[in-house]
């Protein structure tokens, strides 16, 4: 990027020798302006963003000095370089207090000049480039933190009102937003992928991984941005972020989703289903589309590689309705290893399907076999099977079986989730107390809920339900609080710096540490510190007035 430089000097055969004779060019410069004294620089300065400033000392009107002392006030981020006649210390010392990056003397020594021009550019672009990178490492840190908090808000883990902590600064900004929501799905009953499930546990987690990285780059490349959510093994909810002046483009979007699956068929080798979310989401409605998507998915017995949803045959009856709240509120059950909540789930299903075959028999076994198929998979995120147990399972799955052997296959399921539930809840419940010992141990360096979950042998989906269940608040929420509470105790009781108090609890860049500080206490991590020790200080006078 080419710079501007400004000369400033009341004699003109200076400034028109310094734009002659000066190679700007080579030095990636071009000359903005020139002026006679320190009033017209202002003026130009006003209207353009000056990279540098050739100025003399003595001139009339305003003279160098005093329009340097201006630029300073008024932060003007400029590099400055003084040309004088006069070699008085004084000049030289005010020049120096103002911030002044070079003095050089008349007459101009033109070489030593350029080499002075070359030398602070240089300065001047290594400077921007550390505060690029930065702002971009910066920006990553708030995408991770965004995407973490989209996780739970679209596995409907939470609900992130206005008024909490962890939604009132650049996440907030979630708010604003719309988004396109993909979902990518791997047909875990298809014939295509029974090697996938045959694949050990390590590596699938190494394949999930894979595939995350993949979609990622390819919307960095693109230049969408996005947040890329694994949901469970084998799915990923892709949201792009859109200005909510762009309509929503059926052919444009269809051609994203086209892409992300090429470039996994590509590098992962993994053939995935996309499910468009038919209209654009805010923040509160990403878990209801999300489940729509997911639903008409496994629910159209043939569809394209790429749909929309809900399609026009998609649009759900009251029965249907009913049945889903139903199956989810078992699913939820099974989870929680609620024997009672269970069986009657079981019974209430088994009721909604004959009703339903009642009126539209075609319509029972599709989405008995969606139910099936889903509540499996939730199984297999809770780890509730050994392998040689699950493996028998899909084998029945693969057969062609009618609704009675459909309900018969979800009763056997429940009824292994009951047998095992009272010591899967104690084993659950030494998990999260080895999960919570695990984080705290770890608070100073970056922590992911994939890592404390691999720590304690679940998935990353039944990690997050059970430590909201166990703590009464989700893993980023935990994490975020202990860290910014220890951070509290050492800027109150040490007088170790903001930078390696943010490193000691977790966050290498001081300036996200000093964003989720002042999110959580009102202040910055300084103004906290004064504050604390000025009530320390009057409590310690009271003290000794009482004595």
């Amino acid at each position: 990027m080419i710079g501007k430089v400004l000369l400033v000097d009341d004699e003109a055969h200076i400034t028109r020798n310094l734009e002659k004779v000066i190679p700007w060019e080579m030095l990636g410069l071009t000359v903005a302006g020139v002026a006679k004294n320190g009033v017209e620089a202002l003026q130009i300065m006003e209207r353009e963003s000056i990279n540098l400033l050739l100025c003399d000392i003595r001139m009339p009107v305003m003279d160098g000095l005093e329009l340097v002392k201006q630029i300073r006030e008024k932060e003007m981020p400029c590099d400055i370089i003084m040309l004088s006649g006069y070699q008085d210390f004084t000049y030289t010392r005010a020049a120096i207090q103002y911030g002044v990056n070079d003095y050089v003397l008349k007459p101009i020594p033109y070489d030593e000049l350029t080499g002075v021009i070359a030398r602070i550019m240089s300065s001047q672009r290594n400077k921007q480039k550390q505060l690029l990178e930065e702002q971009q490492k910066l920006g990553r840190m708030i995408d991770l933190a965004n995407e973490k908090i989209l996780y739970d808000i679209i596995m409907d883990y939470t609900d992130f009102s206005g008024s909490h902590w962890l939604f009132t600064g650049d996440e907030q900004q979630l708010r604003l937003q719309q988004y396109v929501m993909i979902v990518l799905d791997l047909d875990v009953s298809s014939e295509k992928t029974k090697d996938w499930r045959d694949w050990p546990d390590k590596e699938r987690k190494l394949w999930n991984f894979a595939v995350c990285n993949v979609l990622r780059e390819k919307l960095q490349t693109n230049g969408l941005h996005h947040a890329v959510i694994q949901t469970r093994d084998g799915e990923w909810c892709v949201l792009i972020e859109t200005d909510k002046s762009v309509i929503f483009n059926n052919e444009l979007i269809q051609g994203w989703a086209s892409m992300l699956l090429t470039a996994v068929k590509n590098h992962v080798k993994l053939s995935l289903n996309a499910g468009i979310y038919r209209q654009f989401t805010g923040v509160d409605d990403l878990s209801g589309a999300f489940k729509l998507v997911q639903r008409g998915m496994q629910l159209t017995p043939a569809h394209d590689t790429i749909s929309f949803y809900p399609s026009d045959h998609q649009r759900s009856t009251s029965a249907d309705q009913a049945f889903w709240v139903t199956a989810e509120k078992m699913i939820s059950a099974v989870k929680r290893g609620d024997s009672n909540a269970i069986d009657s789930g079981v019974e209430s299903i088994s009721q909604q399907l004959q009703h339903l075959n009642e009126h539209n028999s075609a319509r029972v076994k599709p989405l008995l076999h969606f139910f099936v198929l889903h509540l499996m998979r939730e199984m297999k995120e809770m780890s509730v099977f050994s392998r040689e147990q699950e493996e028998i399972l899909w084998r029945r799955l693969d057969r062609r079986f009618g609704i009675k052997d459909l309900l018969v296959f979800i009763q056997q399921v429940t009824n292994a989730v009951s047998e095992r539930s009272i010591d899967k809840k104690k084993q659950s419940e030494n998990s999260m107390a080895e999960a919570k010992l695990f984080l705290d141990r770890n608070l100073y360096r970056d922590l992911s809920v994939e890592e404390a979950a691999t720590y304690v042998g679940l998935s990353t989906s039944y990690f997050s339900l059970l430590f909201k269940q166990t703590y009464g608040e989700t893993f980023i929420e935990y994490v975020t609080r202990q860290r910014m509470e220890k951070a509290k105790i050492m800027l109150a009781e040490s007088q170790r710096s903001v930078a390696q108090i943010a490193k000691e609890v977790g966050y290498a860049e001081r300036r996200y540490f000093t964003k989720v500080f002042m999110k959580y206490t009102g202040d910055n991590p300084t103004d906290y510190r004064s504050k604390f020790q000025c009530r320390e200080l009057s409590a310690n006078e009271a003290s000794e007035e009482s004595l």
